[in-house]
């Protein structure tokens, strides 16, 4: 990097910047709690219950085809499509998402409307979520279910951008990651209490109520919906707007000129800050690979039932928010370039002892994979807090808008390399080493990226 090395200024760096002082402790959890809030609509709609178990199911196919069951080769294409159909609706949301990041985040800091900018996004994804009470179990509605995910799936990126940069405004250069690590650790523990709830629900057959047309899984969505109004109130009770920057507000297409300005000033001047959004958004689509295909590890791989798979998901989730919220006092005394580093070695580590051992049985991934998923925590928390640290104040959300975008560009390297070495080698183990590579590749690249907050949580 040589004459690139420095990052420019951190928020650490402004005189009478907001975080200058501690924040007091209610702002700082209710802050964490938008985290909570939200994280249904990635465990329960997207990930484990709304999307796998409904949206994709044999009620949203023509019935004639439906009636023919699993296993023959009409009613097997009619389900890939949906799957596939979805999956381009998520792929089109992510391109959005690279598009308006950085822009509406730019916006959102000069006018000083983070908070603002949150809540309006919060009720939309809120909005979304509700409306899938709407998506009876019949064909004609499977694309109103599909655009209200991959709609929220943007939103949801947005209000990341904004909530993110908002960490510094509850934060000091000394509690960064330990706030960061409390945030996502409580993320991790709403989407547990909230599949949790819904396995009690199944459990006890809805306690007699008719959940015929789908209804189970529309009232699980409208719960969703509400939980999220419910926890993320505070955020908007205790936390203050953010102030504006001295940047002028701009119109969206004036705002791509700026942003290309602004880029070409990080090649120039802060390079590392650069490197540290291309390496991130590699190992970052590894980490999300890690949970993504992890239980298809665990049910064709390891031969776990149903309910090993919950309970495995449940028993990662924990063990993956509370070594957050551990790893979060680590970040602030070691730097967060090394938790993220030490997070990742771990992972390609246990990774590669799943592939060679697998054949010792489910002990192999019960241990290994309960220390993969609780490191991925830690390596995200303290990726957020990284960032946060070496932005420039007054410009945190654009960052966070950057950050998203790397990381929607990079996206498809986890899915990619899942899907080529279980093709090359036949078995579906070996796409763990698939999704390790990505992983290993992220943290090559952060090996040769330099930044003040290395030399520990205050920047210098």
């Amino acid at each position: 990097m040589s004459d690139h090395d420095d990052v420019l200024p951190s928020v650490a760096d402004a005189p009478g910047h907001p975080d200058a002082d501690r924040a007091p402790r209610k702002q700082v959890w209710a802050w964490a709690l938008w985290d909570w809030a939200t994280q249904p609509f990635n465990s329960v709609i997207i990930t484990f219950v709304f999307t796998a178990l409904y949206l994709t199911s044999d009620s949203f196919i023509d019935p004639a085809i439906a009636a023919l069951g699993e296993g023959d080769p009409e009613y097997d294409r009619a389900i890939d499509g949906l799957t596939a159909s979805l999956g381009w609706g998520i792929t089109a949301a992510g391109v959005l998402v690279a598009l308006l990041a950085p822009v509406l985040g730019q916006r959102a800091d000069a006018a000083g409307r983070r908070k603002s900018w949150l809540g309006v996004t919060t009720l939309l994804l809120v909005a979304c979520v509700g409306g899938l009470y709407f998506v009876e179990a019949t064909p004609d509605a499977f694309w109103l279910g599909a655009g209200l995910i991959a709609l929220g799936s943007i939103i949801a990126e947005i209000a990341n951008v904004n909530y993110y940069a908002m960490m510094v405004q509850v934060s000091t250069p000394s509690t960064m990651g330990r706030v960061s690590g409390l945030g996502w650790g409580l993320g991790y523990m709403g989407g547990i209490v909230a599949l949790v709830i819904v396995v009690l629900l199944d459990t006890f057959d809805w306690f007699g109520m008719d959940t015929s047309n789908g209804m189970a899984y529309r009232l699980i969505a409208v719960g969703c919906a509400v939980w999220t109004l419910i926890f993320a109130w505070p955020l908007f009770a205790f936390v203050p707007e953010s102030r504006g920057s001295q940047r002028p507000t701009v119109g969206l297409l004036r705002g791509y000129a700026i942003l290309w300005r602004d880029l070409k000033g990080l090649w120039a001047d802060a390079r590392s800050t650069l490197w540290f959004l291309l390496a991130s958004a590699v190992y970052r689509d590894g980490l999300a690979g890690v949970f993504t295909f992890g239980a298809i590890i665990a049910a064709v791989a390891f031969g776990f039932s149903d309910q090993e798979v919950i309970i495995f998901g449940i028993a990662a989730n924990l063990i993956a928010g509370v070594s957050t919220i551990i790893f979060g006092r680590f970040d602030d005394s070691w730097g967060p370039r090394r938790v993220i580093i030490l997070a990742l070695a771990v992972i390609v580590g246990a990774g590669i002892v799943i592939v060679v051992f697998h054949g010792a049985g489910t002990s192999v991934f019960w241990v290994c994979g309960l220390l993969l998923s609780g490191m991925v925590g830690p390596a995200q928390a303290a990726s957020r807090s990284l960032l946060a640290r070496v932005s420039p104040a007054g410009r945190e959300a654009e960052m966070f808008g950057l950050y998203a975008t790397t990381g929607r560009a990079a996206s498809f390297m986890a899915p990619a390399m899942w899907a080529l070495t279980i093709t090359i080698f036949g078995a579906t183990i070996w796409g763990t080493l698939g999704v390790i590579s990505v992983v290993a590749l992220g943290l090559v690249l952060l090996s040769f990226v330099r930044t003040p907050a290395d030399r520990g949580a205050p920047v210098s």
